[in-house]
């Protein structure tokens, strides 16, 4: 029997292709669209393009987590967020992440409709983060980051990590089906550590979850290809079907048509069980 999850009102079956889900920062300084789409109505307009596009889920942040980029308080968070998530519920039906590591933001984003929590510290930042996923019985993605780029061993260190975040998750009560995992790729890594997490993604996807890659114009891409943030589509694109060779099953992107494009094309090739 294949593995379901029901994201919103949307249900997804793992394994029959791969989910896209298309980012929606509402941050002044994120890397790569930072102030494109801080307005409502700039938000709306992005979603509603990328929902066209093919995106499966909309995944809105409020602070930038570009390595070097300031904190910004849960309150400002929170203004910037909220809004949107409510203009996109009235108006738009598509399951909405919100990309974030603080508990009280998670909970005024599920309370007016996000549909799952995406945390880029895994439920070890703030230790009432798992409980608010659990209490709300929402999907959770979490994320491998780290403070530091040295590893004893880079693929069984992170491996041990998410472990942990697992554990943490199912004591909490969130339930075993609404975890996703994500070897962080561009958060605590070289780049060439990030190379690495690349090529061992079967190893990640072995610990039995649903893998979600976010590699979307990171900076490894721009140190392989010598270019701009504005020109590493073309090596995303590698990524992602990449990726997709290698068993993941969901693509956090900025250019989500691409992307889209290229899994369909990819899944038909690779996924026996294909259908659509």
């Amino acid at each position: 029997m294949e593995r379901t999850l029901r994201i919103g009102g949307k249900l997804w079956q793992w394994g029959r292709r791969t989910y896209i889900m298309g980012i929606l920062n509402i941050t002044p300084d994120s890397f790569s669209d930072g102030g494109r789409f801080i307005t409502t109505k700039d938000a709306l307009s992005q979603t509603k393009r990328m929902v066209e596009e093919g995106a499966d889920v909309i995944d809105i942040g409020g602070e930038s987590t570009r390595p070097g980029a300031g904190p910004v308080s849960h309150e400002q968070e929170v203004l910037r967020i909220i809004p949107v998530i409510k203009a996109l519920k009235e108006q738009i039906d598509i399951p909405i992440s919100v990309d974030t590591y603080r508990a009280n933001t998670a909970y005024a984003a599920l309370s007016v409709g996000a549909d799952m929590v995406n945390d880029v510290w895994g439920l070890m930042h703030d230790p009432d983060m798992a409980k608010v996923v659990a209490d709300f019985d929402v999907p959770i993605c979490i994320m491998h980051n780290s403070n530091s780029a040295e590893y004893e061993s880079l693929i069984e260190d992170i491996k041990a990590s998410l472990g942990k975040s697992i554990e943490i998750a199912l004591k909490s009560g969130i339930r075993n089906e609404n975890i996703i995992v994500d070897p962080g790729i561009g958060f605590g890594k070289t780049w060439e550590q990030n190379l690495n997490i690349m090529i061992a993604l079967d190893n990640i996807k072995n610990m039995g979850y649903p893998v979600l890659l976010g590699t979307s114009r990171k900076s490894f891409i721009g140190k392989v290809l010598g270019l701009p943030v504005e020109d590493r589509l073309e090596g995303t694109l590698a990524t992602s079907v990449y990726g997709i060779l290698k068993g993941i099953d969901v693509l956090r992107v900025h250019d989500v048509l691409q992307n889209k494009r290229i899994a369909i094309m990819t899944d038909r090739m690779v996924r026996d069980i294909w259908t659509e």
